[in-house]
């Protein structure tokens, strides 16, 4: 996504019920259960949302989509360990209980929540959240080494899969997967991401350390897109894109998910309205890289 569609480091309401595919009584309803906090107003009075008030919303979202109830869903999210993503174990994420009681309600009800079930089935086999994305992307990522993945990196996943489908995460998981197979990448990746995190909102967009980082970023995603064509990855990759492709002719719109359409919003204008909380600093250095990879 080009740093510069984003327009805002926070949403309104509105903006982020269609983002998500609910609706802003829902979203009040959830601050109301307490499965969200409610945030800050800005000076007219209302809310103001920011990026990961947008990862909580998308999984409660594919919770309750998957049959989870409300109430399991808080306690789930209220549970101070978290489950270590792709060791099998699914204790610790706060949901096994809730995901048993629902089993036993699916199996009741087969033929109207086959869908529902198969996701929770996943999500258990999986252990983790990993299991509520399209099959499309984690069979892309079931062999990597245990532990391998991130939070972070499935929330990356989540908000893609929401934008530009299953196909488009797929597409995106070449990244997590050679993040994972090699730790030397691993590690640069993270002091970049520290790099530029310390670019907050004290940092002068002309401050040179705007444009270092901007260099070596550019540098980093050079290696790793090398990594990944000749890891074999990239030919996976190709045949996603030819499969996009089919699906996504050119010059047809873009759109969100199949199964979340009902926000009404494009892939550019869902890019353009979600909230990314980046100072000012930050977003000049990824305008500076994409100006470096485009003159490559």
């Amino acid at each position: 996504m080009p740093m510069s569609f984003f327009v805002s480091r926070q949403a309104r309401i509105g903006d982020v019920a269609a983002l998500v595919g609910t609706t802003p009584r829902a979203i009040r309803h959830y601050h109301d259960m307490g499965l969200i906090h409610e945030p800050r107003r800005g000076g007219d009075g209302r809310r103001r949302y920011g990026f990961q008030d947008v990862v909580r919303l998308l999984w409660i979202r594919k919770m309750a989509d998957a049959g989870i109830a409300l109430d399991d869903i808080r306690d789930a999210f209220t549970t101070t360990a978290v489950a270590v993503v792709g060791t099998g174990k699914s204790e610790g994420d706060g949901i096994e209980a809730a995901l048993a009681r629902l089993e036993e309600t699916l199996a009741a009800q087969e033929a109207k929540l086959a869908r529902q079930r198969a996701r929770v089935q996943r999500m258990r086999a999986e252990g983790s959240r990993m299991g509520l994305l399209s099959e499309a992307v984690t069979g892309r990522l079931e062999n990597l080494p245990e532990g391998s993945l991130r939070q972070a990196d499935l929330d990356a996943l989540l908000v893609t899969e929401r934008i530009f489908g299953p196909l488009g995460a797929a597409v995106q998981a070449s990244r997590f997967i050679a993040l994972a197979t090699h730790p030397e990448i691993r590690a640069e990746s993270d002091r970049l991401d520290a790099a530029e995190e310390a670019l907050d909102d004290t940092v002068a967009v002309d401050d040179p350390r705007v444009a270092e980082t901007a260099a070596q970023r550019h540098a980093f995603e050079e290696i790793l897109m090398t990594v990944i064509e000749e890891s074999g990855v990239a030919e996976e990759e190709a045949a996603l894109l030819d499969a996009l492709d089919i699906a996504h002719p050119e010059g047809t719109e873009d759109t969100l998910e199949p199964d979340a359409k009902d926000g009404g919003m494009s892939a550019f204008e869902a890019v353009t309205k979600l909230p990314h909380g980046f100072s000012p600093a930050r977003v000049r250095c990824a305008e500076l890289a994409q100006e470096l990879a485009a003159r490559d």
